[in-house]
């Protein structure tokens, strides 16, 4: 079993920068693709990034391409999302899954594991 535990979220001003962490228990990540997703009330789960195993191939979604960096550190067993320019639209709660990696990022399904959830709020 794997266990993920976000931190970082919070209250922003817009433009502001946040730094999530999600770490992750277990012996295996070392070979978990890694993702985020936010959700927003009333809305769908997105796709934020996502991230192979060994850090090789990155992937992001539209709305927060060239403002969010996604990386890992196998040794922490950790994944961070830097989130920069941040916008009111970001608000949300963002969650880290990871899975075996499949060669699928972006889809909720792709992933076995997730994250309680770290609430982000931008205000404008």
């Amino acid at each position: 079993q794997v266990q993920l535990v976000e931190s970082g979220g919070g209250l922003v001003q817009a433009g502001g920068s946040l730094r999530l962490s999600c770490v992750a228990s277990g012996r295996t990540f070392s070979s978990y693709a890694m993702g985020w997703f936010r959700q927003a009330p009333g809305k769908e789960r997105e796709f934020v990034s996502g991230i192979s195993w060994n850090g090789g191939r990155t992937y992001y979604g539209d709305s927060v391409k060239g403002r969010f960096t996604i990386s890992r550190d196998n040794a922490k067993k950790t994944v961070y999302l830097q989130m920069n320019s941040l916008k009111p639209e970001d608000t949300a709660v963002y969650y880290c899954a990871g899975n075996v990696d499949s060669g699928i990022y972006d889809e909720p399904h792709a992933y076995n594991y997730w994250g309680q959830g770290t609430q982000v709020t931008v205000s404008s």
